[in-house]
C-alpha cells in the first residue's frame, strides 16, 4: 500500500522525520497571520485598530456568517477598509444546511452542516458569492465539494474575477493529503485543516500539494478548543506557507452575527489580534525571523474598492 500511494504522489504514511517545507508564499514568507470571525465592518475597524497598536501584521481576514448577511453598506465599508490596510477579506459562502431547514444539520454528530443542500442551495451560494464579487470582495469560503466546483467553473468561464481565490473552511475536514490534492485539483487556493492534526501529519499534507494551509493555532471550542502556540514554530517550519489563525476558546458562538451581537463580536475580535500579539512574542523568544514585509504580496486576494 504505501508503494502505491507513493506511486500516485502521496507520501507514503505520516512524515515522522518532520522535513522542513520547501514552499513559501508568493513574497517569500513563511507564514502569515489571519483573524476569523470578523463579522463585519465595526469588527474589521477594531481588528486593524488592535494590530496597529499592539503591532500586529494581520493580512487576512475572515467572516462565518455570510455574505448576505452584511447590507450592500456595509461590504462596500468592508471592502474599503481593507483595501486601504491592504488585507484580504473571505466571506463564508452562504447558506449552508445549517442556517437552512436541515434536521441532519442540528443533529448530535452535526455532518450536514457545512454542506450544501439541493441544487437550490448552489443557485443560492453562488449568487451570494457573485454579489460579493461584485461589492469587490476576492476571496470566499466554501465548505462543500459540489459548490467549490461549480465556483471554478464560473471563474473558468469568467462569470467570476480570474483573481477569485476559494478558501476551503474548517468546517470541511481536510485530514489527510489525499483529501487535500483533491480539492486543489478542483480549485481550491488555500486550505483550512483539521484543528488537531499532528505534525507529521501537518508534514505529509504539505508534501502532497502547494497551496497555503490555515491552521487554528487557538481553535474555537466546536472545533476542539486546542492552544498550541508552544507547537507553532514548528508548524510553521513544516507546513509553510501557513496563515496562522486564532479563535477564542471558551468564548460565545456569534454566527450568524449582526448588531445584537456587535459589542461582543468587536471584543472578540480585539482579543484575538492579541493572541496573535502572545504568538509573535513568542516566535521571537523562539528564535523565528517575523516578516512583516510592506506592500501587498501577489497572492493575497485583497479586495478590489
Amino acid at each position: 500500500m504505501r508503494s502505491f500511494l507513493g506511486s500516485i504522489g502521496l507520501p507514503a504514511g505520516d512524515l515522522h522525520d518532520l522535513p522542513d517545507s520547501p514552499t513559501r508564499f508568493a513574497d517569500g514568507a513563511a507564514f502569515r497571520f489571519e483573524i476569523p470571525s470578523t463579522e463585519g465592518p465595526r469588527c474589521l475597524e477594531a481588528v486593524l485598530e488592535e494590530a496597529a497598536g499592539l503591532e500586529v501584521p494581520i493580512h487576512r481576514v475572515s467572516q462565518g456568517s455570510g455574505g448576505f448577511m452584511l447590507t450592500d453598506a456595509e461590504l462596500d465599508e468592508m471592502v474599503r477598509l481593507a483595501g486601504d490596510a491592504q488585507i484580504e477579506v473571505s466571506l463564508f459562502a452562504q447558506p449552508t444546511a445549517a442556517w437552512s431547514t436541515s434536521a441532519s444539520a442540528r443533529s448530535p454528530s452535526g455532518t450536514a452542516a457545512g454542506s450544501t443542500h439541493g441544487q437550490e442551495g448552489i443557485v443560492f451560494a453562488l449568487e451570494d458569492i457573485s454579489r460579493s464579487a461584485a461589492h469587490g470582495i476576492r476571496s470566499v469560503l466554501i465548505t462543500d465539494i459540489g459548490l467549490l466546483a461549480a465556483f471554478d467553473a464560473m471563474r473558468s468561464a469568467g462569470r467570476l474575477p480570474a483573481d477569485m481565490q476559494a478558501k476551503i473552511s474548517v468546517a470541511f475536514p481536510i485530514a489527510n493529503p489525499s483529501t487535500a490534492r483533491v480539492l486543489v485539483g478542483l480549485g481550491a487556493n488555500t486550505l483550512n485543516l483539521v484543528t488537531d492534526l499532528s505534525l507529521p501529519q501537518v508534514a505529509a499534507i504539505r508534501a502532497a500539494v502547494d497551496v497555503p494551509i490555515d491552521l487554528y493555532i487557538e481553535a474555537p471550542d466546536d472545533q476542539g478548543g486546542f492552544v498550541r502556540l508552544y507547537e507553532l514554530a514548528e508548524i510553521i517550519r513544516v507546513g509553510a506557507p501557513v496563515y496562522v489563525k486564532f479563535g477564542l476558546r471558551n468564548a460565545p458562538n456569534i454566527y450568524p452575527s449582526g448588531t445584537h451581537l456587535e459589542g461582543t463580536a468587536v471584543a472578540l475580535s480585539r482579543e484575538r489580534v492579541r493572541r496573535a500579539r502572545l504568538a509573535l512574542e513568542m516566535l521571537t523568544r523562539m528564535g523565528v525571523r517575523v516578516d512583516a514585509r510592506a506592500g501587498r504580496p501577489p497572492d493575497l486576494a485583497v479586495p478590489v474598492p
